[in-house]
């Protein structure tokens, strides 16, 4: 049997995000999230502005968010900013499979990208899942490296132990807890510092910080 791709993996990312969405109450929806001054609201148009933008849009969002990676993204979220909750949830579950960027790497920008925010939401709101150990397993190599993520700096010198997957990366001070917060927390989320361990973890809590 032929393993799921992590196209698959994004897509069921997804569609687990619009099922937790579509309970939310509106003033949910305006709640903060993991994501600095982003609201629920606002990490969900993120998780979908790149989809359809073609090579001259994506340019264009580039040059309008001044090359600035966290302008850009703004800039993609600001287009979304007039949706009521019911209209983003419906573009969110039209656009369940990954395309344009979110597409590439076989996927793996959109799985990465949708996993995270999805805890970003979860986390905020203090309504804790399980994330699928196989999602885990396929998104940790690739945010560990993906420069938009900026995780090979936070965990550059530091050895990576993920306890409940097989699954290490670097050499130094060891770093070691769950998949899922050590994936938050190499993705520069405070938050999730306070469920990892071993002697590199006030490193990485100091770059995180940082």
């Amino acid at each position: 049997m032929t393993a799921p791709s992590p196209v698959r993996f994004a897509q069921d990312e997804r569609a687990e995000l619009a099922d937790f969405l579509a309970g939310l109450s509106p003033e949910q929806w305006d709640a903060p999230t993991l994501c600095h001054r982003w609201s629920v609201r606002d990490v969900v148009a993120h998780i979908i502005s790149y989809d359809d933008l073609g090579p001259a849009a994506f340019v264009g969002r580039f040059v309008a968010g001044r090359f600035d990676p966290d302008q850009v993204n703004q800039v993609g979220v600001d287009q979304y900013a007039q949706m009521s909750p019911d209209e983003l949830l419906a573009e969110l579950k039209g656009h369940l499979h990954p395309a344009g960027l979110t597409a590439r790497f076989g996927g793996r920008i959109g799985l990465v990208d949708g996993l995270i925010h999805h805890q970003d939401i979860r986390r905020a709101l203090g309504a804790p899942r399980e994330v699928p150990v196989e999602r885990l397993a396929t998104a940790l190599p690739f945010a560990r490296v993906a420069p938009p993520i900026r995780a090979f700096s936070r965990a550059r010198g530091l050895h990576l132990v993920a306890t409940d997957l097989d699954w290490s990366s670097g050499k130094g001070p060891t770093v070691e807890g769950r998949a899922e917060p050590l994936l938050m927390a190499i993705a520069g989320r405070a938050d999730a510092l306070d469920e990892l361990d071993g002697p590199g973890r006030s490193i990485l809590a100091d770059r995180v910080a940082g």
